[in-house]
Parts: C-alpha cells; sequence; structure tokens
C-alpha cells in the first residue's frame, strides 16, 4: 500500500471544526513537497485535546483514496 508522510500542526480550535464538519477535507505538504488533502474524519484516529501535532503516515490505496493514518513522531523544536 502506497504511503506519504506528512507533517500536521493543526491547533485544537482547527481540529474542531473539521470535527463539526466545518472543514470536510484537511491539506497538508508532504515531506517531499507534494500537496496533500485527505478526509477531516482522519483526524479523529490521531487527535489530542491539544490538536494534532507531529509527522504522520498517510496510506492511500494504488488509485490514490485515503484509507488510513499513524503516527511516526513528534515535530523536532524550533
Amino acid at each position: 500500500m502506497p504511503a506519504i508522510d506528512v507533517i500536521l500542526e493543526l491547533s485544537r480550535d482547527a481540529c474542531l471544526a473539521h470535527y463539526e464538519g466545518r472543514a470536510g477535507m484537511v491539506h497538508a505538504r508532504s515531506l517531499d513537497g507534494r500537496s496533500v488533502a485527505f478526509p477531516a474524519e482522519a483526524l479523529r484516529r490521531v487527535v489530542t485535546r491539544d490538536g494534532v501535532h507531529g509527522v504522520f503516515r498517510l496510506y492511500v490505496s494504488p488509485e490514490g483514496r485515503f484509507e488510513g493514518i499513524r503516527w511516526l513522531s513528534m515535530l523536532p523544536d524550533g
């Protein structure tokens, strides 16, 4: 299954907007510079009380459809 690694820095309020349906898609930049969009409902699997922060791996089908998300690491300081 193809995978794309992205950095996500979403505040609690931004996650709430996604959770409430005010934002249907999350837009991010992959570590290799690609623009990536995936369903906001995926955040439910990785959100904490502080939002979503870190490096995540997005799994996609061969056709490019979102399949899953997994936390990889925290963001480096700085």
